[in-house]
């Protein structure tokens, strides 16, 4: 360090504190304004900003009672998913028992009403999802409001927060009573949220547990689960099986009350119906009582109608409360089948013979042991020694039936079947009994007795039906001014089919139910009739193609009966001409293009296919296959307009025969001489035609005679109409018109015409004139040589 000289020492002091002085002046200089004075920063926070701020709290804070008010649902839906809890449980207590205990059709019931119980659950489950989001949005705003910085400082700042005091005071209350809102709000909505899953999980389980059960009825059923008949039960296990008896019956009454009052159904409208029913006999009646046309009536053959139906209603009513609820409570439908077979024998009271009368309360006896078995608790060995008892007499009645009434039986199929299928049941379940099979026995004796009750409820209801819209064809000619006689017999019979069809189809659906085949056979039809079929470039299925028919059928019957319903029945088309022909006309269009069009969307068929094809088909049509195609399409438009049909008489130019047969391109005549004659169907339709039998077989013939001049003429006109009416062959429905017109002064012309069958008609025409000639020389009225 010497060796430094001074005068560097005394520069290197002088730059320091140099230095240091201009980092002191720097720090202690204030700092000049930065531009002029009105680009000043003028965002501090005003009284109006805090305002604004305390005013988002107030409308948060109101929106809560708001929010939370809007779960009106919750107390109902506390109250509900306790009685579902309720429910549960019994299903739980019920299927905990002896497996050997449950009924088939009280299983179903158990699944109809778990599927409710479980779309109740999920309806619970949107409800409480939207509460909960509405509940957590409004948590979230106000969570929001509280990390804003203005508002913090207002509560935390005792300047500001004195400054609003009321606002600060009225935020406080409210924030308390929203605190206490959500808070329980939120609780009941987890407690909620809990039992909806607890239930849905118990719900689940019992499906599977009842799904079990259905499927192990079946082979359940052929094993031997009792002893033997003839061998007796220790005493200590008949006593606690008659306990159990009564509990399981008040366990699926309780059951029943849950199902009833959640299930939903269509039992209202099956009443609304059948009142529809008595209603619509009562005004056809009461429109044939106004206008003096009630014997009109006669010629209808009635046997079940009557002014007031009212027994006939219920009858309705109760036959097809069963078909529409096939998951109803075993108790439900024991209590509809034993009031359809109540009224039914009230209603056969008087209308059938005595001794029909007395097979029917025989049978109605030993059906209502069905029900009483449930009722009376006995021990199983007691309960089978009676039902061995009811399947020998129900054998016994049966085959005695079957014998004394086979001449009944060819005009009611289904009742035949019916008690076939009565016998054939009773006596496996008698088998089934003595071998110890339980189950089965249960299924063979209650099937046996359900199935001929549902045969003859549905067998009166397609009578009741068909009498009724006869009644009401004579009410619309009645009101109409038509004559009183139609071709009635024809339109009953179709009418007939159609309902028996329909009632067959019910039959069977009770019967499958009733012998546990209903969900087997609807899956695998279903399958079959859902399965994707290739035909070249098309996916079909049968289920649309039968669909498709059935739609086509249908659009046909009701183009073809439309007119039927509101009185018109062809034969009065010339005579009372009107605009209402004209609205039918359009009507049955109507029905046939929507029908098309209906079927043609049922088969799955892609219309732009269909389009190209028809396009292809118009080409080749053009090209040379007019004449094929006019024939082809001619015989499918006479198989289904039927203008003729198989056994007609027909006139066609110049040819005159009957209708051997219909086909695809050309039909066949059968002359008077044996000759087959074979015609184009084209030449049919494009050419008059007369149909000899179309509407009926009845040909309108007629007789002149001349006689001397009468003075009376309405008193031999009387005499004449009367003598011919009584010659067998004419029809006694269409009165003979008598006409006598004078050509001289001493002569007149009588021209009687009538109406016979047209396969008798010469036979007929000369008994007529037989008649006539002994009718006027009883008269004394002359005739010429």
């Amino acid at each position: 360090m010497s060796s430094v000289p001074a005068f560097l020492k005394k520069q290197f002091c002088i730059i320091v504190f140099l230095l240091l002085g201009c980092i002191v002046n720097a720090q202690t200089q204030p700092r000049r304004a930065q531009g002029p004075s009105v680009l000043a920063d003028t965002n501090d926070v005003t009284n109006a900003d805090y305002l604004a701020g305390l005013q988002k709290v107030y409308e948060a804070l109101n929106k809560v009672p708001v929010v939370t008010g809007s779960f009106e649902r919750i107390p109902d839906l506390e109250k509900e998913l306790s009685d579902n809890d309720s429910a549960i449980s019994l299903l739980k207590q019920r299927l905990s028992f002896n497996t050997r205990t449950f009924n088939l059709q009280n299983l179903h019931m158990f699944r109809a009403l778990l599927n409710e119980l479980s779309e109740n659950e999920q309806d619970y489950r949107q409800t409480i999802a939207t509460y909960d989001t509405a509940l957590i949005s409004i948590k979230k705003e106000l969570l929001h409001l509280r990390k804003d910085s203005l508002i913090r400082k207002v509560f935390r700042t005792p300047a500001l927060r004195d400054s609003f005091a009321l606002q600060v005071n009225d935020i406080r209350t409210k924030w308390k009573i929203a605190d206490s809102l959500l808070t329980g709000n939120t609780t009941s909505i987890n407690n909620l949220k809990s039992k909806i899953a607890a239930n849905g999980l118990a719900i689940q389980e019992l499906l599977y547990q009842t799904a079990a059960q259905l499927k192990a009825v079946g082979p359940r059923a052929f094993q031997k689960d009792r002893s033997y008949i003839w061998q007796r039960s220790p005493v200590n296990a008949a006593k606690k099986r008659f306990a159990r008896r009564a509990q399981l019956l008040s366990n699926e009454k309780q059951i029943a009350n849950y199902y009833f009052k959640y299930t939903r159904s269509d039992r209202l409208s099956l009443v609304l119906i059948s009142l529809a029913f008595f209603l619509w006999v009562a005004f056809s009646y009461r429109g044939l009582i106004r206008t003096h046309k009630l014997a009109a009536l006669n010629e209808l053959e009635l046997r079940l109608l009557s002014a007031r139906p009212w027994w006939l209603s219920l009858i309705f009513l109760f036959t097809l409360i069963p078909a529409f609820e096939l998951e109803a409570p075993a108790l439900y439908i024991e209590l509809m089948q034993v009031l359809l077979a109540l009224a039914l024998s009230r209603f056969f009271y008087k209308k059938i013979p005595k001794d029909g009368y007395k097979y029917w309360l025989l049978f109605v006896a030993l059906f209502l042991t069905v029900p009483l078995l449930r009722i009376i608790f006995t021990t199983f060995s007691v309960e089978r020694w009676f039902i061995l008892l009811v399947n020998i007499g129900a054998l016994a009645l049966g085959v005695l039936v079957l014998k004394k009434y086979q001449s009944f039986y060819k005009s009611f199929r289904l009742c035949y079947s019916a008690t076939l299928l009565f016998v054939t049941l009773n006596l496996l379940a008698l088998f089934a009994n003595i071998l110890g099979r339980s189950t089965l026995t249960q299924l063979f004796y209650t099937t046996a007795f359900y199935a001929l009750l549902y045969a003859v409820g549905l067998t009166v209801t397609i009578q009741s039906l068909r009498e009724a819209f006869l009644v009401h064809i004579k009410n619309c000619r009645a009101q109409k001014g038509y004559t009183d006689h139609f071709e009635w017999k024809p339109v009953a019979t179709d009418i007939t089919k159609v309902l028996s069809l329909v009632a067959v189809i019910l039959w069977l659906l009770l019967l499958a139910v009733n012998l546990d085949l209903f969900d087997s056979l609807t899956t695998s039809m279903g399958a079959f009739l859902s399965k994707p079929r290739k035909l070249g470039g098309f996916s079909i299925t049968f289920g649309g193609i039968f669909l498709c028919i059935g739609i086509i059928w249908l659009a046909n019957f009701l183009q073809k009966y439309i007119a039927y319903f509101f009185g018109e029945t062809g034969e009065d088309a010339i005579e009372h001409v009107n605009a209402q022909h004209s609205r039918l006309l359009i009507t049955r269009l109507v029905l046939l293009v929507t029908g098309f069009f209906l079927a043609v969307a049922a088969s799955g068929l892609p219309i732009d296919k269909i389009t190209v094809i028809i396009g292809a088909l118009s080409v080749g049509i053009g090209l040379g296959l007019q004449s094929i195609v006019n024939n082809f399409i001619s015989g499918i438009i006479l198989i289904f307009d039927r203008t003729i049909r198989v056994g007609d008489v027909v006139e066609l130019s110049s040819r005159k025969g009957k209708v051997k047969e219909i086909g695809i391109r050309s039909s066949t005549l059968l002359s008077d001489e044996g000759a087959d004659i074979i015609i184009p169907n084209g030449d049919i339709l494009s050419h008059n035609i007369i149909n000899w039998t179309l509407s009926n077989n009845m040909v309108r013939s007629s007789v002149t005679l001349i006689i001397s001049k009468t003075t009376d003429i309405e008193t031999l006109s009387n005499a004449i109409a009367e003598a011919v009416t009584a010659t067998n062959g004419v029809a006694a429905a269409k009165p003979p018109a008598i006409y006598i017109s004078p050509i001289s002064a001493k002569w007149s012309t009588l021209k009687v015409f009538f109406w016979s069958d047209l396969s008798g008609a010469t036979t007929i025409k000369n008994r007529v004139t037989e008649t006539l000639y002994a009718k006027l020389k009883e008269l004394e009225i002359a005739i010429p040589e």
